[in-house]
């Protein structure tokens, strides 16, 4: 099978792209700076993703598209309108892509959205595939309109469109949150965590990829909406335990209370922070709208030791380096 990727050289595509070629498909990385993509694909050096972006003639042969590029989070964003720079993106690019794979006879097109599309935090109810949708953000927004554009072009053009949405995802090369929570794990620091009872589904990156590779590949996956995970999800505390416990550390976890861990992140400016690490985000893992059927590879506690055994390595090369 030809597939091409954008997004080839983020955290996932990187990922992504060595799966497939593992698996003996033809890959054609779609990168934005000259001999960025890895050995075995074929590259093709793109501009900008958005709805002015010229594909012409770039799709064809291919089998399928797996959309990953997008505009992400930004940390103290100085643009004067963030919902239109995430919609030209996210939104519009996606469908000017989709599009030129329909008209360039691409059979499907499988799309990497966001967990946020559902909504920001659960309260006892796992997310599923079938609720109604809700964002809170312009990241969120965005990827939303992205999928119901989407799904508006298979019913125009027939293109066959499959969209998976992610939580937080890790592994090897991970960076953001999850860095931060294996530098306090390795560090053994006290954290004020024992009392937190939540419920948080994350992705490890060897998931996802299977997903989107099956994605990509099996004929029963045509047109469906699916939800990655992992197949447990842990608490904060348990995370940071199951974490030491791979690193090979103790973990110093000690209770107090939760309203007091709230007030501290409304008066400090860190409530997202907080809010992250005692409120729940639960999906049903493998919820789909159809009858699909996908789960998880590799498990929640093999996903963190193949993760803190990349860290330890890091934290060893850079050591040797200094």
């Amino acid at each position: 099978m030809k597939i091409f990727v954008t997004g080839a050289t983020g955290f996932v595509g990187r990922h992504l792209v060595r799966h497939l070629l593992d698996r003996e498909h033809s890959v054609t990385s779609a990168v934005r700076v000259s001999g960025s993509a890895l050995a075995g694909s074929e590259e093709l050096v793109i501009g900008s993703i958005g709805p002015d972006s010229d594909w012409s003639g770039l799709l064809q042969g291919h089998d399928v598209v797996i959309h990953l590029a997008a505009r992400v989070h930004v940390m103290n964003d100085t643009s004067e309108d963030p919902l239109e720079e995430f919609r030209r993106v996210n939104a519009q690019g996606a469908e000017t892509l989709a599009r030129a794979a329909a008209e360039q006879a691409v059979s499907r097109f499988v799309f990497l959205s966001s967990i946020k599309v559902n909504g920001e935090g659960t309260s006892g109810t796992p997310y599923t595939a079938h609720d109604e949708p809700d964002p809170a953000d312009p990241y969120g927004l965005s990827k939303l309109e992205a999928e119901v554009a989407l799904e508006g072009l298979h019913r125009e053009t027939g293109l066959d469109v499959v969209i998976a949405r992610t939580p937080l995802v890790y592994g090897p090369g991970v960076g953001g949150n999850f860095i931060k929570m294996l530098d306090l794990a390795a560090r053994e620091l006290p954290l004020p965590l024992a009392r937190v009872r939540n419920r948080r589904t994350m992705t490890s990156i060897w998931n996802l990829v299977d997903l989107l590779e099956r994605a990509a590949s099996e004929p029963e996956a045509a047109n469906a909406l699916v939800l990655a995970g992992d197949g447990f999800s842990p608490s904060t505390p348990e995370m940071f335990r199951e974490i030491s416990s791979a690193l090979g550390k103790k973990s110093r976890l000690f209770p107090f209370p939760v309203g007091m861990l709230k007030f501290a992140g409304a008066i400090t400016g860190r409530s997202a922070v907080i809010n992250r690490l005692v409120g729940s985000l639960e999906m049903e893992t493998g919820s789909c709208s159809t009858a699909w059927v996908w789960r998880p590879v590799v498990s929640f506690q093999d996903s963190m030791r193949r993760t803190a055994h990349w860290y330890a390595s890091e934290e060893s090369a850079q050591g040797t380096d200094s």
